[in-house]
């Protein structure tokens, strides 16, 4: 299975994934950490999260997967939503609740 699959395979078993750099309970950046934050501020506290530091195939295949230059990365149903910035601006404006409510119910 190449990098790609892989990603494929990773973005369509779990309905919510965050590429992220660390781990939900220790991120190792602040837009990581934004993000994460913003999921559980959402009641979403089961997400898949594939830290992207522990495997460098990944970290840079799912740049090329998104066409996003930029990690975190978040998709929800197989869906790139996008990247801190995006997700922040989606949950101030309540986009981000309903999409994650629909996509979770």
């Amino acid at each position: 299975m190449n990098v790609q699959e892989k990603i494929l395979s990773q973005i369509t078993t779990d309905t919510v994934v965050l590429y992220m750099k660390g781990k939900p309970q220790s991120p190792l950046c602040g837009f990581s950490n934004t993000t994460v934050q913003i999921l559980n501020a959402c009641g979403v506290r089961d997400f898949a999260a594939v830290d992207v530091l522990a495997d460098p195939e990944i970290r840079d295949g799912i740049k090329v997967y998104s066409d996003w230059p930029t990690i975190p990365q978040l998709y929800i149903k197989g869906e790139f939503v996008g990247g801190a910035d995006i997700v922040r601006e989606m949950y101030e404006q309540g986009e981000l609740q309903k999409l994650l409510q629909s996509a979770l119910a």
